[in-house]
């Protein structure tokens, strides 16, 4: 069972369970856990709640794997309501819910641009006595950027240091994306220009995001240092694109 929830092999996960208790084995909660798990790999969210709601009925408790589970694979599937249900539906069940369980249920919330749960989501785990990480604020700051909140999304990276949770790239990136959309290219390239000092090394996407955000704005005169530190990159690609936009007459 492991094995198929290792290589996504949902069908012969469900195959397996099936067979059993016709050769007078018990399923138990290593078993449903490792078959809701390979459903969740392989994309199928309906499948991985029927067999949540099926554990009751086997005899076999859900624990917060159990859960864990069900919810990444809503949040795969682009479920972002059922999985905050499922996480509600935690403490009644008397599980007790985990960094893991609020990451899956934060990152579904993002990736439909529920910016606003995703942010309550977050606020609430302290509540609970769980931390966020850098995956919860990730997860968050991305929600805003997809939700058109730069704001907050700077509120967020600002406030991470605070609470013990080190910005890194991914963080930058999407605060950087969210001030793109925004409009904000001033903030995009601060946020860029600032990424040294927290240790972190600017990709490409990191310079994409703060070119494109010059690039809507017409600011194409760059500070000469971020044309340095791009050139010292090999990012002469994006350098020449920037070029091209500033000297493409405007229709």
């Amino acid at each position: 069972m492991s094995a198929c929830e290792k290589g996504s092999q949902w069908q012969m996960a469900l195959n397996l369970l099936s067979l059993m208790p016709e050769a007078k084995v018990v399923p138990d909660e290593i078993t449903y856990n490792a078959a809701v798990s390979a459903c969740e790999k392989g994309g199928q969210w309906q499948l991985a709640l029927n067999l949540l709601s099926l554990m009751p009925e086997a005899r076999v408790v859900p624990n917060e794997i159990s859960y864990s589970a069900a919810i990444s694979a809503c949040e795969k599937g682009g479920q972002w309501l059922l999985a905050v249900n499922l996480l509600s539906l935690m403490p009644e069940a008397r599980v007790v819910p985990n960094e893991i369980t609020y990451n899956a249920a934060i990152s579904a919330c993002e990736k439909c641009g529920q910016w606003q749960m995703a942010l309550s989501l977050l606020s609430s785990m302290p509540d609970l006595k769980e931390m966020p990480n850098g995956i919860s604020y990730n997860a968050a700051i991305s929600a805003c950027e997809k939700g058109g909140q730069w704001q907050l999304a700077l509120s967020l990276l600002s406030s991470m240091p605070g609470m013990r949770v080190v910005p890194d790239q991914i963080s930058y990136n999407a605060a950087m994306s969210a001030c793109d959309k925004g409009g904000q290219w001033q903030m995009a390239l601060g946020l860029l220009s600032s990424m040294p000092h927290m240790n972190l090394i600017p990709d490409e996407i990191s310079y994409s995001t703060a070119i494109n955000a010059c690039e809507k704005a017409g600011q194409w005169q760059l500070p000469p240092g971020l044309i340095s530190s791009m050139t010292a990159a090999c990012l002469n690609s994006l350098l020449l694109r920037l070029c091209s936009s500033s000297a493409t007459p405007s229709r």
